[in-house]
């Protein structure tokens, strides 16, 4: 499988003028010399630098990994053909029926864009962190340098990873079992996802807990719960969680709302003003 750097930089460059900035719930501020994207705003969207994106679309930048690619395919709301069409110029293959897919439809994106005013993150069947909003961000911490495993929400909690999020025993528990449950249906699915096999075997060598869940066959489901995230400005926030999947796509979005009767919808507020920057409150 051969990559066309030419063919990668063109393909690259009319997806992303035909993409509108307003779709995007980008500003239009200031003179634009093509209707759609500039390289800054998607390389913001794709979590990648500019350099990068402007070697992509010159042809001097050859195999981008899969990742980037399918950073590149959701930042521009490309369909399942045509992210194929990207992968094989990249001299890639195409995530296959039998793989965990990291790919986000537009229409799921559409949806995504409507809940921005709560902090929501999405992930893959396999629990890999795929993309998250600011408000997420900013609650819960920018993971931006997350690689790896690192990203991936089972590994971050049973090897103990840094958190803002403290759960009560019960919640604990209940998160644990529907997380544990939920992979083991994935790997059910998905049997030649190596990835996947690899991350499981992993876990069942990071500790006793996931081995003991996984070895129980203990069913669990992703329920709405409660959890306080300690944020360092605004202390204590308590939240509800929700995770909704995607069944055709396999996706969960966990989405974070405020419970009824608390200040969180305040703190919200000033999270989205705020952001990822230091907060400094004065007395």
């Amino acid at each position: 499988m051969n990559d066309d750097p030419v063919a990668l930089g063109q393909a690259l460059r009319h997806w992303r003028d035909r993409t509108s900035p307003k779709d995007l719930g980008l500003p239009l501020g200031g003179v634009r010399r093509a209707p759609g994207l500039r390289r800054e705003e998607l390389a913001q969207l794709a979590g990648l630098c500019v350099d990068y994106v402007v070697r992509l679309e010159r042809g001097r930048a050859t195999s981008p990994s899969p990742q980037v690619l399918a950073s590149l395919a959701r930042a521009l709301r490309l369909t399942e053909t045509e992210r194929d069409h990207l992968y094989l110029l990249a001299g890639q293959a195409p995530p296959t029926t039998g793989q965990v897919s990291p790919h986000v439809p537009p229409s799921v994106q559409r949806l995504l864009d409507q809940l921005n005013g709560s902090p929501l993150s999405v992930h893959d069947a396999a629990w890999n962190l795929i993309s998250w909003n600011p408000l997420w961000a900013a609650l819960m911490g920018d993971p931006s340098p997350w690689r790896g495993k690192d990203r991936n929400i089972a590994w971050r909690h049973f090897t103990h990873q840094p958190t803002r999020v403290t759960h009560t025993p019960d919640q604990q528990d209940r998160f644990e079992t529907a997380l544990v449950s939920d992979l083991r249906s994935s790997a059910a699915r998905y049997p030649k996802d190596s990835h996947l096999t690899a991350l499981i075997t992993s876990l069942r060598r990071a500790g006793d807990r996931f081995e003991d869940l996984w070895d129980s066959h203990t069913v669990g489901f992703h329920t709405t719960d409660s959890k306080t995230v300690h944020h360092p400005e605004l202390g204590p926030v308590t939240v509800d969680c929700d995770t909704l999947t995607i069944p055709g796509n396999d996706l969960r979005i966990a989405v974070c709302s405020p419970p009824a009767g608390t200040a969180t919808a305040d703190q919200f507020a000033l999270l989205s003003t705020i952001g990822t920057q230091v907060l400094r409150l004065k007395y």
